[in-house]
């Protein structure tokens, strides 16, 4: 099964920005494929971890945080689908935040943000180290998404529910090699 890696904090209002699909093809030997503009691959010959990260590292341009997450603890989510329940809104967007290791704070589930008035945010379950809401779209919401580091006690880094969908299709042998149009 393969391996998800996740750059937290590029390509995001000018900040940390690279090509990552020049950096998949650095790394082919890995057989990454790019998803998206975020910093999202999906790695099908990782390799030993440690190896593949310093490799990783030396060919970014600049520092970053990465997350890693086994691609059998995201399959499922195509299946399980935590959003089901719930009719699609075009001002609502669904995510995914991954965790950067297991934490040990878990607040009340759901919970929104700002707790008074209309929400913004709302988180609505988790599992392991994923999360699970939705955000309205609006600018104040990228300080939300801030918070659940705060909330959860761990880093964590937030891709669009079609982002992840377009991981499983990947990781499941069904995806394009390059991915560029998926949401994050």
């Amino acid at each position: 099964m393969g391996l998800v890696v996740l750059l937290r904090g590029v390509n995001v209002g000018g900040h940390r920005t690279f090509r990552p699909s020049i950096l998949a093809r650095e790394l082919s030997d890995y057989d990454v494929k790019n998803v998206g503009a975020a910093g999202t691959f999906v790695v099908r010959k990782p390799g030993p971890r440690a190896r593949f990260r310093a490799e990783l590292l030396r060919k970014l341009p600049f520092e970053t945080q990465v997350v890693f997450c086994e691609g059998r603890h995201l399959i499922p989510l195509e299946r399980e689908n935590p959003f089901a329940a719930d009719a699609t809104r075009s001002d609502v967007v669904r995510f995914v935040s991954i965790l950067a290791k297991t934490c040990r704070v878990r607040p009340p589930l759901p919970f929104t943000l700002p707790h008074d008035g209309q929400w913004l945010l709302r988180v609505i379950a988790a599992q392991g180290r994923l999360v699970f809401g939705e955000y309205r779209r609006h600018l104040k919401v990228i300080g939300y998404l801030g918070q659940i580091d705060k909330l959860f006690g761990v880093p964590a880094t937030t891709r669009n529910w079609n982002t992840i969908l377009a991981v499983v299709r990947i990781l499941k042998g069904q995806g394009r090699r390059d991915l560029r149009g998926a949401s994050n």
